[in-house]
């Protein structure tokens, strides 16, 4: 009976299934079958059974289980007919994987029938050791395949080399006994075997040593000779597509003659005139000869060196960028990315067409193009590909434009030339897409800007005009705030004209304008708002005729629902309607923030820096410097008991100052105001600048823990009674006149109550040396005062000297106004700065410090830092 001939149940199966409109319905025909193929199967009914498997087979491609079937396909190999045989090994590649305990039962049937007398008996017995060959079955049947590999059948030869690939990666170690026969197959005519056994040969190169060097001595030589005919046969319809004989086993040779040639300069030179050849002759109008090309390209950039050909291959990825296909676009620019870290010179010639593909509609296009852009700028084309790269902002896709935005400011903060193009680029991409500038960009150029002293006027009417234009753009209207808040009076009287700049007239009425703008646009956020606050203040001072106008805006305010608005409102208009004497000191330009020092600020605001290396540090000795490239948070890396600082700047404030920051009822709101809000407050108590002292800042944040006493408001300060008042009680808050920067009554000098303490040297360098000095106050063990004693031991004169200290929490910390800013040299004179440290577990634990000092010499900012745990012991008992 021919066993196909009732393959009518097979297509009313089908048929019946396609017919099912639910998924429920499909399920009852698929249980009745299984029922039915069950039946049949315990009845062993050997008519049906091909049939039987063929409908599993169905079932199992349709997603159920057909794990009872399994047995079935080994008894249908195990007969003799090749029809009955053929749906056997089908059904044994479907149903089962290598997996499967049961495979171990067909190997044997394997073994016979890759002994067969018959050919495509041999065949099925190739594609199923092929598809599902374990590591046992590899090991078992390795000789019959190696056997076969010689076989008279061009068809049994080619099934054979790709069940050997199987082979060869299942067991590695077997590899050896194919090297010879599948350097036999490199000769042969039939293009087919031809391919696989170059395939077999790549794979060999990749698993054994001894195969590529083998392969590499032996028969490089003639591989080139088989592309070269390959290249040079004439048009032959068997293998023809699109004009070009047989594709396939030009990109099979180019791959294997790239793994011989990677390493081997020998090899290299050996393929280099008929790569040359591929390269020229290949036609690039059809996609059979892109293909070739670009495996071509590939081999070129994986040999070794040959700066020719390297330039003939990325000139024709510049050819493949001019294509309309996306496809060939897209692996041009992935492979110039490659190229271009082998030969960048070239791959810049291919600079505006690459361009051009930033510009592409596709989105993969677009990402892929602009990242290969980002590597391809240096110093000298930084201009003109910024240039390009900003015009484009404007039209590019919202989508695009973030990425886009992003990668345009690293560019121009990587390889800006000088100050004014780098502000002048800045001020661009804010007016162009501000709403997409990251913060640490625009708080970087408020950075720059005020370390270009020269360049203050310029920046602030530029800012001045585009704001007119380009209201709408966030990070623009914050830049503009802050700078027309510091330099307003620049933007009036046309400080600092430069050659290129027309004059413009503005008036102070119209600079108030600008500020009052940018508090009332509804779109902007709270942090813009409350820097538009802090900039009327300061043009209050700068413009004392716009005084009360300024104040009627800033009382506007005073009703906002928003609690941080309201509260700058009205202390901003206590200073402005009864402070006149001390408002033009607290509102003074602020200090020039230089890089040294904008760096340290920004590594210690990010939360990966706010880690403690736990009590090791305890050990070291005094004096120890730690690299001054360490995060500003490292100073309160004290001790292993302390809670690691948070990366919130109110947390990172309070552990760096040693105060406490406990949420008071007037700071309710605080909690939703927007990430950036911190930058305000440091900003309004100029934290985070070289400042000379950080006890005003200390003062007004501090309490003391004994008497959590709300802060003193702003209408005390009138009364000189009050501040002396505040002055003397050591159990209220500090005075909130220390915010005003010292204009209150100086605090009191150290007294000693007649103790002893020995001097400490606190911390030595071969620049600088700090003696602390110790006493403490009657009937007060708690607090210790301690006189600090700063030297110079170099012949150079030191400025902008800083002290810092941090603490841990269970002490808090008070640094009053250092004698002077300036370090005399070789130890002619000295700066003294007086410190107030509180342990609220006196008796407890022992007092500990980590010390930074700042200070410049030519020019140039030096940090250095030191550990102090050898307090005298005393002072904790």
């Amino acid at each position: 009976m021919n066993p196909f001939s009732s393959g009518t149940r097979l297509r009313d199966m089908i048929r019946a299934i396609r017919a099912c409109k639910t998924a429920a319905e499909e399920r009852a025909v698929v249980r009745k079958e299984c029922a039915a193929i069950r039946t049949s199967m315990n009845e062993n009914d050997q008519d049906y059974r091909h049939r039987n498997l063929a409908k599993l087979m169905f079932i199992h491609m349709l997603g159920y289980p057909t794990h009872f079937g399994q047995m079935e396909c080994l008894k249908l190999i195990a007969s003799a007919g090749f029809p009955e045989k053929r749906i056997g090994y089908l059904g044994l590649m479907l149903l089962l994987d290598e997996r499967q305990e049961v495979l171990m039962l067909v190997t044997n049937s394997l073994k016979q029938d890759l002994n067969h007398s018959n050919q495509y008996i041999v065949g099925l017995a190739l594609c199923a050791l092929g598809n599902i060959c374990s590591a046992e079955m590899a090991r078992d049947l390795a000789p019959e395949v190696e056997r076969l590999l010689q076989f008279r059948d061009p068809n049994v030869r080619k099934k054979a080399a790709l069940c050997t690939i199987r082979i060869i990666k299942k067991v590695p170690d077997l590899s050896e006994n194919f090297i010879n026969p599948a350097a036999a197959l490199l000769k042969e005519k039939h293009h087919g075997v031809l391919i696989t056994g170059i395939q077999l040969c790549t794979d060999l190169c990749k698993v054994s040593p001894e195969a590529l060097e083998f392969l590499r001595k032996k028969h490089t030589d003639g591989l080139v000779k088989t592309l070269k005919d390959a290249v040079n046969s004439p048009y032959t319809p068997e293998y023809d597509i699109s004009g070009i004989a047989d594709p396939f086993l030009h990109i099979r040779l180019l791959k294997l003659l790239r793994v011989l040639g990677q390493g081997d300069a020998d090899a290299s030179d050996a393929m280099n005139d008929i790569l040359a050849q591929v390269a020229t002759k290949t036609e690039s109008n059809k996609n059979a000869g892109n293909a070739i090309l670009y495996e071509c390209v590939e081999t070129i950039m994986s040999i070794e060196d040959n700066g020719g050909l390297r330039v003939l291959a990325i000139n024709i990825l510049g050819r493949f960028l001019s294509n309309r296909d996306n496809n060939i676009r897209y692996v041009a620019l992935n492979m110039l990315m490659k190229a271009i870290t082998v030969d960048a010179q070239a791959v810049q010639r291919h600079r505006a067409t690459i361009l051009e593909c930033v510009k592409d509609s596709d989105a993969s296009i677009q990402k892929r193009a602009l990242e290969l852009v980002y590597v391809l700028v240096n110093e000298t084309n930084v201009k003109p590909l910024t240039k390009e790269l900003i015009d484009y902002l404007e039209v590019s896709d919202q989508e695009f434009k973030g990425e886009l935005t992003a990668k345009i400011c690293s560019i121009i903060e990587k390889f800006s030339p000088e100050n004014n193009w780098y502000i002048d680029q800045m001020l661009k991409v804010l007016n162009k897409a501000g709403n997409f500038v990251k913060d640490e960009v625009w708080h970087a150029l408020i950075a720059v800007i005020s370390s270009a002293s020269d360049l203050h006027g310029y920046t602030v009417r530029a800012l001045y005009k585009a704001f007119q234009t380009s209201s709408e753009q966030e990070s623009l209207v914050r830049v503009a705030v802050w700078c027309i808040g510091e330099y307003g009076d620049m933007l009036v009287n046309n400080v600092g004209m430069l050659d290129i700049e027309d004059p413009i007239t503005v008036t102070e009425s119209d600079t108030v304008d600008v500020v009052k703008i940018a508090i009332k646009h509804h779109a902007l956020d709270l942090t813009t708002k409350a820097m538009a606050l802090i900039a009327l203040l300061k043009l209050s001072s700068r413009f004392p005729s716009c005084s009360e106008r300024i104040k009627d805006i800033i009382v506007q305010h005073k009703g906002s629902f928003v609690l941080e608005l309201q509260q700058r409102s009205l202390e901003f208009n206590s200073i402005i309607e009864k402070h006149h004497n001390i408002r033009s000191a607290l509102v003074e330009r602020m200090p020039i923030l230089d890089d040294a020092t904008f760096s340290t600020r920004r590594a210690g605001s990010l939360p990966a820096a706010a880690s403690t290396s736990g009590g090791a540090s305890l050990n070291l000795p005094n004096g120890v410097v730690k690299p001054s490239a360490a995060p500003l948070v490292d100073l309160l890396d004290l001790s292993d008991d302390l809670p690691a600082p948070s990366s919130s700047g109110g947390d990172f404030l309070q552990d760096l100052l040693g105060v406490d920051l406990s949420p008071a009822p007037t700071q309710s709101g605080i909690g939703h105001i927007q990430k950036a809000g911190t930058d305000v407050l440091l900003d309004l108590l100029s934290i985070g600048t070289p400042v000379q002292s950080s006890s005003p800042t200390t003062d007004i944040l501090s309490s003391s823990q004994n008497d959590k006493s709300p802060i003193a408001t702003l209408d005390a300060l009138s009364s000189p009674s009050s501040l002396s008042a505040q002055a003397t009680s050591s159990a209220r808050a500090a005075p909130m006149m220390d915010l005003l920067d010292g204009f209150g009554p100086s605090p009191p000098k150290p007294e000693d109550n007649g103790s002893v303490y020995p001097p400490l040297v606190a911390f030595q360098s071969s620049s600088l040396r700090i003696t602390f000095n110790f006493s403490k106050q009657p009937g007060n063990p708690q607090t210790t005062l301690i006189q600090a004693t700063f030297t110079n031991l170099t012949p150079n004169v030191f400025t902008d000297f800083i002290f810092q200290a941090a603490v841990p929490k269970f002490l808090q910390l008070h640094l009053d106004p250092a004698s002077s800013n300036i370090l005399p040299a070789s130890g002619n004179g000295a700066i003294t700065q007086n410190l107030r440290v509180t342990n609220s577990q006196h008796g407890k634990k022992s007092l500990v410090m980590r010390t930074r000092m700042s200070y410049k010499f030519d020019n140039k900012v030096t940090l250095e830092e030191g550990q102090i745990n050898n307090f005298p012991q005393d002072l904790g008992s």
